[in-house]
C-alpha cells in the first residue's frame, strides 16, 4: 500500500512538474499611429508583467494551450486587449499599433509624443529622411526644410540654426556626442554624414531652448537613436551618387542584437556639373555597427562603432564664369595646373551600459573614442583672363571674349596635417517617484590635437607680384611706380600646435507633469557647469567654469482647441573646441573664454483638422543675447575665429512651420523662418554676422497619382536670402558688407513603388520576399538656378578694381534610385 501511495505521489509531481513547465512566449514591438517604438508600455497577463523598453520591445512569459487576455496599456494611449493561444515552447511575434485618444499628425514628420510636443522637440520619421530627394539625402537633409534651420550649400552636410555657424551644433546618437572633420573648407570635401539613415530609428532635433541634459553648445541639438532590431533584414539602396547595405539580426532569445551599415559616395555626378572642368576621383566610404547584449532584466549592455575613410582627389583643367550684367558682361576663364589630395580616416568606437536598479532609478555608464587623422595637400596655379564678352546676337563671336581686362596668375599651397583624439567617460541617473523625475550625469573629456598648418597664396597681375593687402607697407603703386619693399606671399600661415584640453562637465535636472485645475502643466528646471582647462606646448591656460541655469514651462489648457504653449530659456555658455582656439594665423590661444548667450522662446503648438484631414501649426518667437562672442570669417564652410572674445551679438526671429495631409493619405509642410543678427566687434557698431539670412522658406511636398498610386512625387524646395559674404578674406567687415546673391533650389524625386507595406504581395509572387522595392528617378535643382557659394576676387592692377567672381554651386542634375527591403 505505501508502495502504491509513493508510485502515485511521483506520479502527480510529474504531471505538476509538465504542467507548469508548459509555457510560452510572447514578443514584439509597441507602435504609436505614427510607426514610432512606445517606451514604458504595461504588458501584463494575470500576475506575469513587464514593460516595453525604449525600443518599444517586450518580452513576456504566459502559459501555453490556455487562452490568455495580454493588455497593453500606457498612459496616453487607449488600452488593448488581444486574446492568444498559444502551444507549449511556443515563440509567438505580436507586434501591436496603440491608438491615441487625440488626434495624430502623419508618420512623416512629427509625432505627436506629448512629452517631446510639451519640450518643443520635432521630431522626425526615419522613413521621409530616405525618401525625401537631396543631393546629400539623409537627416541634414530634412533638418534644412525646417524653419530656423540655414544652409546656402546643398554639397554640405552643416548647417546653421538662428543665427549661430557650423560649430555650434551638438549631434548625438545613442547618448554619444559625435563630431565633424576640423580640416574641411568646402562642401564637396565632406563626403558622408556621420548619421547612417538605414540604422536609424528616431530623429529628434530642437533649435533652442533646449535642457539642461543636452551639452554646452550655444544653437541646437540633434539626438538620434539607432535602432534595436528583432529579426533578421536586409536593405539595399543605389543611386549614380552611390550605394548603401544594411544587415540586421536578433538571436533567438533577443538577448542579442546587431545591426551593420556599409555606404560609399561618389559626388562626381554634382561636382562635374559645376563651371571648372576637373580630373576629380572621391572615394568616401564607411561602415557602421550597433550591436546589444541584454542578459538579463536588470542589464543592458551595446556598442556603437564606425570606421569612415574620404579620399578627395581633385585636379581642375578649366573654367569659365559669366558674371556683370546685361549691358556690361564679363567672363573669366582660368587655366589650371596642379592637383589637390586630401585624407580623412576616422575610427569611433562607444560603449553604453544601463543598469535598472529598481522600476524608478536607472544608471547609465557611457565611454567612447574618437580618432581621427586628417591630411590636405595641395599645389594648384590658376592663370586667369578677365575680359569684355560679345554681347551682339548677330554677331559669329557673340558669347566670346574680345577684349582682355586683365591677366593674372595664383599659386596656392597647403601641407597641413591634423591628428585628433578625443575620449568620454560618463555616468547618467534617471531617477522617477510620482510625477516628479530628476535627472544627473558628470562626464570628463580629454582632447588631444596635434596640428601642423603650412599653407601659402602667392598672387600676380600683369605679372606683378601682389603683397598681403593688410602688410602692404610702403604702398605697391606698381606697374606705375618702382615696388622697392620686400616681396611676401599674399597669405602665408604657419603653425605647429600641440594641444590638450581637459574637460569636466555635469547637469541635474527635475522634471515634473501635474494639473493646474484642468489644464495640464510641464515643468523643467536644470542646470549644466563645465571646468576646462587648455594646455600648450607645455604652457597651460588659465582654468575656467561655466553655470549654465535653464528651464521650460509648457501648459495645455483644457480648450476644444487642441493647444499647448511653451515658454523655455536660460544662459547657454559653449567652452571653447580647438578650432575656436586657433585665431587667423594658426596659432592656438589657450585662454579663450566660453561665449555665452541667454535664450527666450516662446511658443504655441496648435492641432487642427482642415479639410477634414489633421493638420499642425508650430510658431515660435525667439531671442538670443550674446557676449564674450568670438568672431569669425565664413569661407565656403570654413570658419576662422578672431580667437578674443572681443564682440557682443544679439539673434531675434520669428519660425513657423504647417504640417499635415495637404494630399490625402500623404503628409506635408511649409516652414517659414525670419531672422536678424547682428555684432559689435570693439565697440565698432553693429554689423551683419556671417549667417543673418532674413528669410527663410521651405516646403516639403509628397503626392501620388490617384489611379496609380503606387506612383510617387516628392518637393524638396528651400530658398534663403543671401548671406552676408563673398567680400575679401583680409577684408574688413566694417567696410564690407555685401551679400551673396538669394539661395534657390527645388530637388524632385519620382518612383514607382512595386510593394512596400501598404501593398503587400501574395505568396508566389517574385516580389512577395520584398517587405519593399521602388525604382525611382531625381532631378537635382530642377529649376536649374546659379547658386554662389562664395566669390573668387580678380584685381586688375593697372585700375586698381577689383572683381568679384561668383563660385556657382552644382547645376540641373539627373539620377535614378533604386531601393530594396528583405
Amino acid at each position: 500500500m505505501n508502495i502504491l501511495k509513493t508510485l502515485y505521489s511521483i506520479f502527480f509531481f510529474l504531471v505538476s512538474i509538465l504542467t507548469f513547465a508548459q509555457t510560452a512566449r510572447v514578443k514584439g514591438i509597441v507602435l504609436d499611429e505614427n510607426n514610432q517604438p512606445v517606451e514604458n508600455v504595461n504588458v501584463s497577463f494575470q500576475e506575469n508583467k513587464t514593460v516595453t523598453n525604449s525600443n518599444g520591445f517586450y518580452i513576456l512569459t504566459i502559459p501555453s494551450n490556455v487562452k490568455s487576455n495580454l493588455k497593453f496599456s500606457h498612459v496616453s494611449l487607449k488600452v488593448a486587449v488581444i486574446s492568444l493561444e498559444l502551444k507549449p515552447n511556443e515563440d509567438y511575434e505580436f507586434n501591436i499599433i496603440l491608438k491615441s485618444n487625440v488626434e495624430q499628425i502623419g508618420e512623416v514628420v512629427i509625432t505627436n509624443n506629448s512629452r517631446k510636443r510639451v519640450e518643443g522637440v520635432t521630431t522626425i520619421s526615419p522613413k521621409a529622411i530616405r525618401l525625401i530627394p537631396g543631393a546629400n539625402a539623409g537627416v541634414e537633409n530634412i533638418l534644412k526644410t525646417l524653419p530656423g534651420v540655414y544652409s546656402n550649400n546643398e554639397l554640405s552636410t552643416q548647417y546653421a540654426v538662428r543665427g549661430g555657424n557650423y560649430d555650434e551644433n551638438l549631434v548625438y546618437v545613442n547618448e554619444i556626442e559625435v563630431y565633424r572633420p576640423f580640416l574641411i573648407r568646402s562642401g564637396q570635401q565632406e563626403g558622408l554624414s556621420f548619421t547612417n539613415t538605414d540604422l536609424v530609428q528616431n530623429v529628434d532635433f530642437s533649435a533652442g531652448g533646449f535642457q539642461a541634459k543636452f551639452g554646452d553648445k550655444l544653437s541646437s541639438v540633434l539626438d538620434i537613436t539607432y535602432r534595436r532590431p528583432t529579426k533578421f533584414g536586409a536593405s539595399l539602396e543605389a543611386s549614380f551618387l552611390g550605394a548603401s547595405l544594411a544587415v540586421e539580426n536578433a538571436s533567438k532569445n533577443q538577448k542579442w542584437t546587431a545591426i551593420t551599415g556599409v555606404r560609399y559616395r561618389d559626388n562626381r555626378l554634382l561636382v562635374n556639373s559645376q563651371k571648372t572642368e576637373t580630373d576629380f576621383k572621391p572615394r568616401f566610404a564607411d561602415i557602421q555597427t550597433y550591436i546589444t547584449f541584454t542578459p538579463n532584466a536588470k542589464w543592458q549592455h551595446s556598442f556603437l562603432g564606425n570606421i569612415s575613410q574620404n579620399k578627395y582627389d581633385y585636379k581642375p583643367l578649366f573654367s569659365k564664369t559669366n558674371f556683370g550684367t546685361i549691358s556690361e558682361p564679363i567672363a573669366l576663364l582660368i587655366e589650371y595646373q596642379g592637383q589637390e589630395k586630401d585624407k580623412y580616416t576616422t575610427v569611433f568606437g562607444a560603449y553604453k551600459g544601463t543598469y535598472s536598479v529598481n522600476e524608478n532609478f536607472d544608471l547609465k555608464f557611457i565611454g567612447s573614442a574618437y580618432h581621427t587623422t586628417e591630411q590636405e595637400y595641395f599645389d594648384i596655379l590658376a592663370q586667369y583672363r578677365l575680359g569684355e564678352v560679345n554681347s551682339n546676337l548677330g554677331d559669329d563671336n557673340f558669347g566670346n571674349v574680345e577684349y582682355t581686362r586683365g591677366v593674372g596668375s595664383q599659386l596656392s599651397h597647403a601641407r597641413n596635417d591634423l591628428d585628433a583624439l578625443i575620449v568620454n567617460a560618463e555616468v547618467k541617473g534617471f531617477h522617477k517617484k510620482n510625477d516628479n523625475q530628476i535627472e544627473w550625469g558628470i562626464k570628463y573629456t580629454k582632447e588631444s590635437i596635434r596640428d601642423r598648418l603650412r599653407e601659402w597664396e602667392v598672387v600676380d597681375s600683369a605679372g606683378f607680384s601682389l603683397n598681403n593687402p593688410i602688410l602692404d607697407t610702403p604702398v605697391n603703386e606698381q606697374p606705375y611706380t618702382p615696388y622697392t619693399g620686400p616681396l611676401v606671399p599674399y597669405s602665408n600661415v604657419r603653425a605647429k600646435n600641440f594641444t590638450d584640453i581637459n574637460r569636466i562637465s555635469g547637469y541635474t535636472q527635475w522634471n515634473r507633469r501635474t494639473k493646474w485645475n484642468e489644464h495640464d502643466i510641464f515643468t523643467n528646471i536644470g542646470v549644466r557647469a563645465q571646468q576646462w582647462q587648455v594646455s600648450e606646448d607645455n604652457i597651460n591656460g588659465k582654468s575656467q567654469m561655466t553655470f549654465s541655469p535653464r528651464a521650460q514651462f509648457a501648459i495645455k489648457p483644457n480648450w476644444d482647441m487642441d493647444m499647448l504653449f511653451r515658454l523655455s530659456g536660460g544662459l547657454y555658455h559653449q567652452p571653447p573646441f580647438y578650432r575656436e582656439l586657433r585665431d587667423k594665423e594658426g596659432v592656438v590661444q589657450p585662454n579663450v573664454k566660453a561665449q555665452k548667450s541667454v535664450h527666450i522662446v516662446l511658443g504655441n503648438d496648435y492641432s487642427f483638422k482642415m479639410w477634414s484631414r489633421p493638420f499642425r501649426l508650430v510658431s515660435e518667437i525667439y531671442y538670443k543675447s550674446l557676449s564674450d562672442v568670438n568672431p569669425y570669417t565664413l569661407d565656403n564652410v570654413r570658419i576662422r575665429y578672431a580667437a578674443n572674445n572681443n564682440a557682443t551679438a544679439y539673434a531675434e526671429g520669428l519660425d513657423l512651420r504647417l504640417n499635415g495631409e495637404f494630399v490625402p493619405g500623404t503628409e506635408s509642410w511649409l516652414s517659414f523662418g525670419y531672422l536678424k543678427t547682428e555684432e559689435n566687434i570693439d565697440n565698432k557698431g553693429f554689423i551683419a554676422r556671417p549667417t543673418d539670412q532674413r528669410l527663410k522658406f521651405g516646403i516639403l511636398f509628397q503626392d501620388y497619382v490617384p489611379n496609380i498610386p503606387a506612383l510617387k512625387m516628392y518637393l524638396n524646395l528651400v530658398y534663403n536670402t543671401g548671406l552676408p559674404g563673398g567680400s575679401p578674406s583680409y577684408a574688413n567687415p566694417y567696410d564690407y558688407q555685401l551679400r551673396l546673391r538669394d539661395y534657390r533650389r527645388a530637388d524632385a524625386g519620382f518612383s514607382y513603388v512595386f510593394t512596400d507595406r501598404a501593398r503587400a504581395k501574395e505568396e508566389g509572387s517574385w516580389l512577395y520576399k520584398f517587405k519593399e522595392l521602388s525604382l525611382g528617378l531625381e532631378i537635382f535643382n530642377m529649376f536649374n538656378n546659379q547658386n554662389a557659394i562664395t566669390n573668387t576676387w580678380v584685381r586688375d592692377v593697372y585700375t586698381k578694381q577689383q572683381y568679384g567672381v561668383p563660385n556657382y554651386l552644382t547645376t540641373r542634375v539627373f539620377s535614378v534610385k533604386l531601393v530594396a527591403k528583405l
